[in-house]
């Protein structure tokens, strides 16, 4: 080799080596400008989400003003002073009338009495017809499973319900 060529070739290298630096160089500078953007963007929707709410606050107690003022105007409504809360069921009790006539009964928990002396329980109703249900009807039906096969299509399908039975049991 002579002296020409390997100048050449140092050169070339020297070149390349160059060209390497300044594209690492480049792709550092977009690295840095790229996680400016993502960072920019991220703080773009955070005040985003702010002024969402902000505007969502500002409607609310815009419609509380409002609706502050109708109170005043139309219904005149107040806060509950303490003289209006009630201590204990008697002082509720107080505010309560008698029954007016032809008024239902009050409905009562129901508690079953065992033995001779628990009463005759009456016979379910019907919602539609208001006669009573048959003993038998409420009464769970033992499940019967028949394994029917069907021969459609060329073949042979077996549900597979019928095969296994009752799972759930």
């Amino acid at each position: 080799m002579t002296q020409q060529s390997r100048l050449r070739r140092m050169g070339w290298i020297a070149v390349l080596a160059l060209c390497t630096v300044l594209y690492l160089g480049l792709h550092l500078k977009v690295h840095a400008v790229r996680s400016e953007v993502v960072s920019a963007e991220r703080k773009i929707v955070a005040l985003e989400n702010q002024k969402t709410l902000l505007a969502t606050e500002f409607e609310t107690r815009a419609s509380q003003q409002q609706l502050a003022s109708w109170n005043r105007v139309e219904f005149g409504y107040s806060a509950p002073t303490a003289k209006q809360f009630v201590e204990n069921e008697r002082q509720l009790a107080q505010f309560g009338t008698p029954r007016a006539a032809g008024a239902p009964e009050p409905i009562r928990v129901a508690s079953l009495a065992t033995g001779e002396d628990a009463p005759a329980y009456p016979k379910f109703l019907s919602p539609l017809t208001g006669k009573p249900i048959d003993d038998r009807l409420l009464e769970p039906e033992p499940r019967r499973v028949a394994l029917v096969a069907s021969h459609e299509g060329g073949a042979l399908r077996i549900p597979l319900a019928a095969a296994i039975g009752d799972v759930g049991e």
